[in-house]
């Protein structure tokens, strides 16, 4: 994706999003390359501190990217883990839009052959198990420090399950890239992430 369109992406989720606060309606100019389907995450952050304030997205290239973004930016101020976001708090808050590679099944036999086929900071990941899934962005296990086995053992926690859930037979585990763009602080600067 084109810087511009990244930022594009990032302003209209912002718009979306305070257009949900305030229960209206947006309708930003988006390019003509956002009809594409795509899997995308909005990620709203609190600033400075950068604590997680919502984040929701659909994975899979279901829906025209223009369409996934406006539904994953409103969901996002509605995340259930935290209380809905207001208006007001959207000027202290950051809004990044991660926009996904399809994703793909991961092959493997071993525990430690899934270790050796991960890269942090390159791929996200997808844990399905009895009916159960759990998702993680390509940046979280970077932003957190974690290696790889901690990176799995958070998906199978992220997924509702024991953190070694990872290692059972029968879990299914996709990889995905994701290209980010994110504001620097409030309604500033978007960069490539």
């Amino acid at each position: 994706m084109e810087f511009k369109d990244g930022i594009a992406a990032v302003r209209a989720a912002r718009c979306f999003a305070e257009a949900e606060t305030k229960g209206e309606r947006a309708e930003p100019s988006l390019p003509e390359g956002f009809s594409e389907k795509k899997g995308v995450f909005v990620t709203i952050s609190e600033y400075p501190s950068g604590d997680l304030r919502g984040c929701i997205g659909y994975p899979e290239p279901i829906f025209p990217l223009r369409d996934a973004l406006k539904m994953s930016a409103e969901a996002a101020c509605h995340d259930p883990r935290f209380m809905d976001l207001t208006f007001g708090e959207t000027n202290r808050c950051t809004f990044e839009v991660t926009i996904l590679s399809v994703p793909e099944k991961v092959r493997y036999g071993s525990a430690e052959e899934l270790l050796s086929k991960i890269e942090i900071g390159r791929d996200g990941l997808i844990l399905s198990f009895r009916g159960r899934r759990g998702l993680l962005l390509p940046q979280v296990p970077a932003e957190f420090g974690w290696g790889t086995e901690e990176f799995l053992r958070h998906l199978s926690m992220k997924a509702g399950f024991g953190p070694n859930t990872w290692k059972e037979p029968g879990v299914g585990i996709e990889s995905f890239s994701g290209e980010i763009f994110s504001e620097t602080s409030p309604r500033g600067d978007v960069v490539r992430k």
